[in-house]
């Protein structure tokens, strides 16, 4: 009994009482049941303005999307005329296209280089044709120039697999009017090899002084590596006296009347380059009067 009494005794302890008078706006406001809020299925066509801006979206609800919709075009102006079909234009031309871009992107590049001369490298009208073995054959360059190989031989590199042969030609080219250029290219076939060293002398022209004998204005000397190149002016009706690759780039040059002597290494493309080195030191006598600010006569005195 005295047990039953004790848990009467907790049990009343445990009775909800009212609550107090400053918690019972707050615990009846939490207590109160919310009003339920109109649902979006519920309206028609209603209109929500967003409160960060003016825009307003309007919302159709009532349409239901399983409903077969007909489609009323608006009707055709009386001078309506159809467009043309893209397959009944005509093609447009290579020339009319042409235009079309010079418009938009100015003048296209006209294949002739800074010396006048069109050099196949940046000429649109090459034609590249596939012979047998998918080797690509480019045309005969016609600017005037002639070239000269001067030595092709093969080179090997050391990979992992083991080596790679290759080609490496040295030629000359010039127009033999006083424009001499020297080149050098490799590849895995000799007439490859020879097309990259032919445009690369041409794009190391330089411009050889000259008498109106055909021979140098002075003496002059040059060397590349280990190559030396002496030069000497010579009297009409002497020739060319020289060997090697100082012969190919003088002849090619267009002089007639000079002397030419290898000293040191008889590497050919070193001695050319040396010629070229020897040839770009030379200078005229109306441009030593002209730096001097004398008449040419004077250089004499």
């Amino acid at each position: 009994m005295a047990s039953a009494a004790s848990i009467s005794t907790s049990f009343s302890s445990l009775t909800l009482r009212s609550p107090a008078p400053h918690l019972a706006s707050p615990l009846r406001a939490f207590l109160k049941p919310q009003q339920q809020k109109p649902s979006i299925s519920s309206l028609t066509a209603s209109t929500f303005v967003a409160k960060a801006g003016d825009a307003e979206t309007t919302y159709f609800d009532n349409l239901d999307p399983d409903e077969e919709v007909v489609f009323d075009p608006p009707i055709r102006p009386e001078d309506f005329v159809p467009p043309p079909n893209f397959d009944d234009v005509a093609l447009e031309s290579e020339d009319e296209i042409a235009a079309a871009y010079e418009e938009l992107y100015g003048p296209a590049y006209s294949g002739v280089s800074v010396l006048g001369n069109d050099v196949y490298v940046m000429d649109s009208k090459v034609q590249k044709k596939t012979g047998l073995g998918g080797n690509l054959k480019k045309e005969k360059v016609k600017d005037g120039f002639e070239e000269r190989v001067v030595q092709v031989s093969r080179v090997t590199k050391v990979v992992k697999g083991g080596k790679q042969l290759h080609f490496r030609a040295v030629v000359v080219v010039g127009d033999k009017q006083g424009q001499v250029g020297v080149g050098v290219g490799k590849a895995k076939e000799v007439i490859a090899a020879v097309q990259k060293s032919a445009t690369n002398a041409r794009r190391n022209i330089v411009n050889v002084p000259m008498t109106k004998y055909l021979t140098f204005p002075h003496r002059s000397e040059g060397d590349y590596g280990a190559a030396k190149v002496m030069l000497r002016p010579a009297s009409p009706g002497t020739g060319v006296i020289a060997g090697g690759a100082v012969r190919i780039v003088l002849e090619m040059a267009g002089v007639e009347n000079a002397l030419g002597k290898q000293l040191g290494s008889k590497n050919p493309l070193n001695n050319a380059r040396g010629t070229v080195v020897a040839i770009m030191k030379m200078r005229q006598f109306r441009d030593v009067a002209q730096q001097r600010g004398i008449p040419m006569e004077e250089l004499w005195k």
